[in-house]
Order: C-alpha cells, then sequence, then structure tokens
C-alpha cells in the first residue's frame, strides 16, 4: 500500500524508466548488507507498467473485473436457461408442470428446443449489466470498507467486510438487472406472449408503463442481495479454508490451473448455499412478474409458506450450484488471463510475535 501511495504521487516515467529512477536517484533502497537494491535489481517502487500486468486497485484493475463480471455472469445464465425456463414453470404452474423431467419433456413436445430458450435475450442482457455490477462493484466496495475500518480491524473481521461488499454491490446490480428480469419470467412463462427481448420488454411496457418493469425491485433485492452476500463471503472463506486445509501448498506456489479449480470448487459450494437462502425470494419474483399487480402478502397466501421453501428447490440448487462454480471460474481465469490474481486465499504473512501471524499487508485479493 505504501508504494502504491508513492506511484500515485509520481509521474509514470519515474516508476516505468530504471534510466530515470537512477538519474533522479529515487527508489534507492539498501539490503542487509549494505548493498544496493539497484544492483540487486530491486526497487522500491515496482514497474506498475509492466506488460500484462495491472497495477491492483486501479481504474485499469476495476474495469478487467467489471468486464470479467460481464463474461461471468452474462455467459453462465445464458448457458443454463433451459434449467430457469423449468424452474419459473413449476413455480407458477406445479399443476401442470410437477416434476422436473416432465417438466423438460412437457416444454419440448408444446414448443420444442426453441421453447426451453425461451427468454435468452433478456438473460443476456440483463446478467451482463448485473455481472458488470455485481463483481466491479464488489471488488471496490471490499477495498473501501477493508480501508474505512483500517487495521487491525480490516482483517480481523474481514468477513464483514465481504458481506458489506456484496450488499451493497448487489443493490446497485438489481437496479440494473430488475426491467430485464421482468421480461424474461413474463416470456418464460406466458406462451405466445413475446419472442424475446425487444417485442417482449415493449409489450411490457405498453400494458404496464415503464414502472411495472421496477414492480419486483424489493423482492428481487430479497432474493439477490442474501445470495449475493451468502455467494461472496462462503466463496472466500471457502477458498480460505481449501488453501488452509485440502491445498497440499500455499496458493502462490500453485499453478494457475489448481488455484482456478479451487475457484470453481469453492464457488460451486458456496452456490448450493446460495440457493437455499435465496429460494424464498426466487419463488415470490416469479409469482410478482407472472401476475399482473399481485403484491408479496398475496404471493404468500398463494404459494404458501412450505411451497415458498421448497417449490422447485431441487432444480434451483443444481442450478445455481454449476452456475455459481462457473461464474467464479470464468471471472478468475479471466482475471489470470490479463495479469490479476485469483480471487481470494492469499497466505497471511507471518511476522514476529507482536502480530500473531496476521496479514498486514492490506493485501484483499
Amino acid at each position: 500500500m505504501a508504494s502504491d501511495r508513492k506511484k500515485i504521487l509520481l509521474p509514470d516515467f519515474l516508476y516505468t524508466s530504471p534510466r530515470a529512477v537512477t538519474a533522479l536517484n529515487i527508489s534507492s533502497c539498501w539490503d542487509g548488507g549494505g548493498s544496493s537494491a539497484m544492483g540487486n535489481k530491486k526497487f522500491m517502487i515496482p514497474a506498475a507498467n509492466e506488460p500484462g500486468k495491472i497495477p491492483m486497485y486501479s481504474a485499469e484493475f476495476y474495469a478487467a473485473c467489471t468486464a470479467g463480471g460481464i463474461l461471468s455472469c452474462g455467459i453462465t445464465h445464458t448457458l443454463v436457461t433451459p434449467m430457469d425456463v423449468v424452474k419459473c414453470n413449476m413455480q407458477i404452474d406445479p399443476g401442470k408442470y410437477k416434476s422436473i423431467g416432465g417438466s423438460f419433456k412437457m416444454i419440448w413436445a408444446e414448443q420444442g428446443a426453441k421453447g426451453l430458450y425461451k427468454g435468452w435475450g433478456p438473460t443476456v442482457v440483463g446478467y451482463s449489466l448485473q455481472g458488470a455490477c455485481k463483481f466491479g462493484l464488489y471488488e471496490f466496495f471490499k477495498k473501501f470498507y477493508s480501508d474505512l475500518a483500517g487495521e487491525p480491524f480490516g482483517t480481523d473481521y474481514k468477513t464483514l467486510v465481504y458481506l458489506a461488499g456484496s450488499a451493497s454491490a448487489e443493490f446497485v446490480a438489481d437496479i440494473a438487472l430488475c426491467p430485464f428480469e421482468a421480461v424474461k419470467v413474463r416470456v418464460q412463462t406466458k406462451p405466445g406472449y413475446a419472442k424475446g427481448l425487444t417485442d417482449g420488454m415493449s409489450k411490457f411496457i405498453a400494458a404496464e408503463g415503464f414502472g411495472g418493469l421496477y414492480a419486483g425491485i424489493v423482492p428481487l433485492w430479497g432474493r439477490q442481495i442474501p445470495y449475493t452476500m451468502t455467494k461472496f463471503s462462503i466463496f472466500e472463506k471457502t477458498v480460505e479454508a481449501l488453501y488452509a486445509s485440502v491445498v497440499p501448498k500455499p496458493k502462490e506456489q500453485c499453478s494457475k490451473s489448481t488455484q482456478l479449480g479451487v475457484s470453481f470448487a469453492a464457488g460451486y459450494i458456496a452456490g448450493i448455499l446460495c440457493a437455499i437462502v435465496s429460494h424464498p425470494a426466487d419463488n415470490l419474483v416469479s409469482y410478482l412478474n407472472n401476475k399482473k399487480g399481485a403484491r408479496i402478502a398475496q404471493a404468500i397466501s398463494d404459494l404458501g409458506i412450505v411451497a415458498l421453501f421448497t417449490r422447485g428447490l431441487p432444480l434451483r440448487i443444481v442450478m445455481i450450484g454449476t452456475l455459481t462454480g462457473a461464474q467464479w471460474g470464468i471471472y478468475d481465469a479471466f482475471k489470470v488471463f490479463v495479469g490479476l490474481p485469483t480471487t481470494g486465499g492469499a497466505t497471511p504473512a507471518h511476522g514476529g510475535s507482536g502480530d500473531h501471524g496476521r496479514n498486514t499487508s492490506k493485501k484483499h485479493y
């Protein structure tokens, strides 16, 4: 962090050109034996513009995380569209769609393969926007709340940092997602309603106004914020646990493929818990976006408490577990591709007896 602050105060050429550094006699430090750090090719200010590297917490860093989020959520949600179609129909019309296998067969028989991909347009746009905000803002808020807390609180209570950062990011992400989620559910659950995003959006606004697109924002927050808080905090803690107890060596000594495998495994575990925590709100979102003018109290009454927590849950566990694991895999693969570390699990710096092994580097990867 200290070196990052120095970079902000110096023009780029001072820490990208060794000659300039030497000429201006800055960044010279000495090792314990009195030899020049210059001679050991060590600099107090690292080369921030090294090819393929992005400085942590720079504008380029947040842009890369935003792009990774677009790919992560846009691709995965679109790929699981058939499961989403079946899940939504089982939630809306359980009398007709009674089982997972039977529902797949019924939709295929009545609407063909096209029926299983209804709503892919609003899905890819809506969840790409959501992913951009979710991942990009999570990295921003995680850093913001960590700095706000300071040391030792930012490290000792980092789970609270994960929870606050993910909740803040998802609050904004759902504002971007909500209109597209409303159109998606309507297209998926009402045969013949619309072909896709363009005609579905215009038809929805013509019938219910622009405000109708946000009728489900409260239950969407109720579904997505707990989901994302679980998704990010459990992921971070699971990554730490895997490196501490399962992976035979520290993260920085593991290959990138091993690190990405850890990301996928931790994401899948987090996804299972996410599905359970957020499922009641998911049922409410599906109901409210399918029934014009319906309210939350009416939805709970019509669905019943048991159905609210269980209807469509097995399929959603499979869907969300796979989707969340794949999201973290894609997101971290993109970060590795652009020269960033994978998320979570950085080995704590083990200092002397005074810090009890606590990580004092303030690097929240």
